[in-house]
């Protein structure tokens, strides 16, 4: 039996781009189910969903990235799923890459990367430094080479959603893979591309991407310290 792969939109206050992005994926990947999960939004986004006949999870209140993607992935969960995908609802993840993370991720990895950076591409855009500073304290921390720990695009398999599902303090951020790292989690990068937003406001402002850097870093270094001591992510 071929794997099943579950492709998770989080989806808040998406209502300028949540119809293009499900059509394209629905175009280009038929052959993968996909699940958008309605973050409490306040604006028509459930409403596009329901208009569209598009598979929707409402969440009744914002949770927030973490919580609404671990929504998801209890959706996975539940429904036995072999492999999950974030995928933003903003129209920057492409749908032509969760081919080629499949097929990576069908030789045996735990957790596949669409990277912006694994080929060695080059710039200086605040968001690539980040990346940088971030894999630098992760390959301090675990011996391991992660190019692009800050892209949202990753796909995980059935022992990782497993642990997102059952686990109340995973979230889809770089101290996370850090911490599965340590646990022994196989993890691959495949390159990607990512478009610009399509539609709406982002919310990753300078003083925004400035505090997520500080938690991310306390985190990697002393956080995971302590929390790789709970149990094996391969348990």
């Amino acid at each position: 039996m071929e794997n099943r792969l579950l492709i998770i939109i989080p989806a808040y206050n998406e209502e300028a781009n949540i119809r293009a992005v499900v059509d394209e994926l629905i175009r280009i990947c038929p052959q993968f189910d996909y699940l958008v999960v309605n973050d409490g939004s306040t604006d028509r986004t459930a409403q596009i969903c329901r208009e569209n006949g598009y598979n929707l999870l409402d969440l009744p209140v914002n949770l927030g990235l973490a919580g609404c993607f671990q929504a998801g992935m209890k959706y996975a969960y539940l429904e036995g799923y072999d492999c999950a995908i974030q995928f933003d609802g903003d129209g920057q993840h492409r749908p032509e890459y969760i081919e080629p993370m499949f097929r990576k991720m069908n030789e045996g990895c735990d957790i596949v990367i669409g990277s912006r950076f694994v080929e060695g591409h080059k710039g200086a855009s605040m968001r690539m430094i980040g990346s940088r500073i971030l894999s630098a304290a992760i390959r301090l921390t675990t011996g391991v080479k992660v190019a692009d720990p800050t892209s949202g695009m990753r796909m995980f398999n059935r022992s990782m959603i497993r642990e997102f599902a059952l686990k109340l303090n995973y979230g889809p951020e770089p101290d996370t893979i850090s911490y599965l790292l340590k646990q022994g989690a196989k993890v691959a990068e495949v390159p990607v591309v990512i478009a610009p937003r399509q539609g709406g406001e982002s919310y990753l402002k300078p003083t925004v991407a400035a505090g997520y850097m500080i938690r991310m870093l306390l985190s990697i270094f002393l956080i995971q310290t302590f929390r790789q001591t709970t149990g094996s992510a391969n348990s």
